[in-house]
């Protein structure tokens, strides 16, 4: 902050004949309009012409409090102090009425440290600014960093989005996701390749443990074993700062906890464990800066910023000047009411005092010195700002001219930037490489190569290489579709059994981020073979004439509404690659006691797949065409077939106008049987398979037939034998003619039935 010049006493004169009570209106205007300086000069104004009006030398305590949070808001720190000062001698200061101060006080802070942005405020050392893929990591040990605390990953675990932190980042909260287990994978390729670094980590997590059990002086050995394999590490100089605070240990907490804020400046938690052991050192204002610093860091966080409030009282407002003191001498009144009522007076014509000059003093020497003498204690004193250079050194003591380190600080620059600077992914790259820490370098001397091979990573069910690799909850990893295939027969762990029924329901398979990456990088080659086996495996699978997958099930016809609930393993194995393929088609053919499956079947398009929470699914499917069977087998447990597609043979001339009028009569003749239903058989046909499709004008536009033809098949009560023996007919005028002769069969049949009704309720 550069020096001030001291400001001269403020001229309220233009607004001496303005009511009280419209002034301080406009200052609370000002105020809420963000302008800070116009609302300092309004409410100093009505300070000082209310005290010179009323013949009182000590204003009301609340406009000086107003006052000292318009000018702290103006970051007119040096008068905002007097303000408060004026304020404290009308009645205790609490620290709850500090809060514009201290928030004022933290901005000039990360002014004078430098105004780069930071990033997220840290809690853990070196703690990461986003999670976004899209940072570049380069290096082995980066690769193989928490996205979250930016050190070597340590107990790795993967969480639902395919993210893998260490176990201690998982974020607490209410959105915080059920326990997970370690990652068997990962672990062990970590425990390989940094075993130095992992002796590290399980000191440290050991430490802490027993520092949760209130055993500092065990967890303070265990810290000491991990500093000297690794004496650079921050997080475990800030952990032994904090046992040695628990020990009473200040000095050897405060040397630690330095070493931390220098190395990186930027943690706040490193700053807070300085500013605890200062404070038991009984250094007060040291104190206050390292608590300013976490809240230059932090502005949001209530709990520094109450810290701050309370030390800010005991530094600025000392108890014995934080007291109300009757300075209402006569002299006194006498002084400043001539002080005030000039400055009312003169208006028009006053002009701004030189430096060292006071409104309304006297001409003479010796009675200027007197006016200073008497008034030195006054409340207005203060508020017009002539304790100015007083109170300007005390904030230099506080807030050094010069940084006070070498390392270039970054802090927020207002509130709107720690808004932006939450988001994920807008971390300019150039910052996340500049921050302690950053590049990981091993303090133990490891070799930051990687000796990767195939069996790191290989999946336990199909023993190949990882392929889309799925972290479960209980730590193992498998390929995407190897775990889905397992799920269809039990919902476990293949492995350790866990119960996985929530993944089962949830369906949430995300990639194994790390996994992949190390895959793609180390293992390219093996992976490009994997690939090549895969997909191989779906140009098969997406075959529709060779090795066709068949339901073997119900009576499917073309156009025809056909409804599956799916729930053996095997079936649903068999849709699931279907979608996977993007084929989306299957064969539905009946059973048949010697051959298998039937010789006709329909091939089923999928619609839509609803899938429950125990995995099993309703599947919307509809007929599209016929097919016959040339030879079958099975795949995986389901049957798959050879099939050649059947299509109507055409006719021309005389006997497509045969064709027409059968195809027209047959189709008035179905109608008026329909229509003959009673309503609630309607109902429940309607239900099922839907409206009855209209006559089309050309019987013979689409390969398999009119759509109303085989919607009245499947509406017809036929038995399957005759379903499939009209399923394989070719030709339109057979399959027509059939369709009459049952239709013929089935009302002779309703009309004696119901000739029968009639006859019994005569009788009766």
């Amino acid at each position: 902050m550069s020096p001030e010049p001291v400001p001269p006493p403020p001229r309220p004169g233009g607004d001496c004949g303005e009511p009280l009570a419209q002034r301080l209106e406009r200052a609370d205007e000002a105020f809420r309009a963000g302008e800070y300086g116009a609302a300092a000069e309004l409410l100093r104004s009505a300070l000082a012409g209310l005290a010179g009006l009323a013949g009182l030398a000590q204003p009301e305590r609340g406009l000086c409090l107003r006052l000292g949070d318009a000018l702290a808001r103006a970051d007119r720190l040096p008068e905002a102090l007097g303000a408060f000062r004026g304020a404290a001698r009308l009645g205790a200061l609490r620290p709850e009425e500090l809060g514009e101060l201290a928030g004022g006080l933290a901005r000039a802070l990360g002014r004078r440290e430098g105004r780069l942005r930071a990033g997220r405020p840290g809690g853990a050392p070196g703690e990461a600014r986003g999670e976004a893929r899209g940072e570049a990591r380069g290096e082995p040990r980066e690769l193989l960093g928490c996205p979250r605390c930016r050190r070597l990953l340590h107990r790795p675990v993967t969480l639902p989005c395919g993210l893998t932190v260490c176990k201690r980042c998982v974020e607490p909260g209410p959105a915080r996701p059920p326990a997970r287990r370690v990652n068997v994978v990962l672990s062990g390729l970590l425990e390989k390749c940094f075993p130095a670094e992992g002796r590290v980590r399980r000191l440290a997590g050991q430490a802490r443990s027993l520092q949760r059990q209130q055993q500092p002086d065990a967890a303070l050995l265990r810290c000491d074993q991990a500093l000297e394999l690794a004496p650079r590490d921050n997080s475990l100089l800030l952990l032994r700062a904090e046992l040695y605070l628990t020990l009473k240990n200040y000095e050897q907490a405060l040397q630690d906890a330095n070493a931390v804020c220098q190395n990186e400046p930027l943690l706040t938690k490193g700053h807070h464990v300085k500013a605890q052991a200062l404070s038991a050192l009984g250094r007060s204002k040291e104190v206050l800066k390292e608590f300013l610093y976490c809240l230059a860091l932090n502005p949001e966080c209530n709990s520094v910023k109450k810290e701050v409030q309370k030390v800010m009282c005991e530094v600025f407002f000392p108890a014995s000047e934080n007291v109300h003191q009757n300075l209402t001498s006569s002299i006194q009144s006498r002084i400043l009411n001539s002080r005030l009522k000039a400055q009312c007076a003169s208006h028009v014509n006053t002009e701004p005092l030189e430096e060292g000059d006071s409104a309304g003093s006297s001409k003479n020497p010796s009675e200027k010195s007197d006016v200073f003498r008497n008034t030195s204690s006054s409340v207005l004193y203060f508020i017009l700002g002539l304790h100015f250079e007083e109170d300007k050194e005390v904030l230099e003591s506080i807030l050094p001219v010069a940084p006070s380190t070498g390392l270039k600080r970054q802090f927020p620059n207002d509130l709107e930037d720690v808004h932006d600077l939450n988001g994920p992914g807008k971390i300019p790259k150039k910052e996340v490489d500049s921050s302690p820490q950053r590049n990981m370098t091993s303090n133990t001397g490891e070799s930051p190569e990687l000796s990767i091979d195939v069996t790191d990573f290989e999946c336990a069910l199909c023993m190949r290489l990882l392929f889309e690799p799925v972290t479960t909850p209980c730590g193992h990893t498998f390929c995407l579709k190897c775990l889905e295939r397992c799920l269809d027969h039990a919902p476990h762990c293949p492995l350790c059994k866990e119960k996985l029924s929530e993944l089962l329901a949830s369906r949430n398979f995300n990639i194994t981020i790390l996994a992949e990456e190390l895959i793609f990088r180390y293992l390219s080659d093996e992976l490009s073979d994997r690939k090549r086996i895969y997909d191989e495996e779906m140009t098969e699978l997406s075959n529709l004439t060779r090795d066709v997958p068949i339901f073997v099930c119900a009576m499917a016809f073309p156009t025809v509404p056909c409804p599956l609930h799916v729930f053996e393993p095997r079936y649903r194995l068999m849709i699931r690659r279907c979608m996977e393929t993007g084929t989306k088609r299957f064969g539905m053919c009946l059973s048949a006691e010697h051959a298998g499956i039937s010789e006709y079947g329909c091939m089923l398009e999928i619609k839509d797949v609803r899938t429950f929470p125990d995995g099993s699914s309703v599947v919307d499917a509809i007929g599209i065409s016929r097919f016959r069977v040339l030879s079958h087998r099975h795949r995986d447990g389901y049957n798959t077939a050879d099939i050649e597609y059947l299509e109507d043979e055409k006719v021309e001339g005389p006997a497509y106008e045969e064709l027409t009028s059968l195809h027209d009569s047959v189709y008035q003749q179905s109608v008026s049987w329909f229509t003959s239903l009673q309503d609630h058989m309607k109902e429940q046909i309607l239900s099922h398979f839907g409206l009855m499709p209209d006559r089309e004008s050309e019987p013979q536009s689409n390969p398999s037939g009119p759509a109303w033809s085989w919607w009245i098949l499947a509406v017809l009560p036929l038995e399957r034998k005759a379903q499939l023996a009209i399923l394989g007919m070719i030709s339109l005028k057979e399959r027509l003619l059939a369709i009459r002769r049952i239709l013929v069969i089935i009302t002779r049949k309703m009309n004696s039935r119901q000739e029968l009704v009639n006859s019994r309720e005569r009788n009766n």
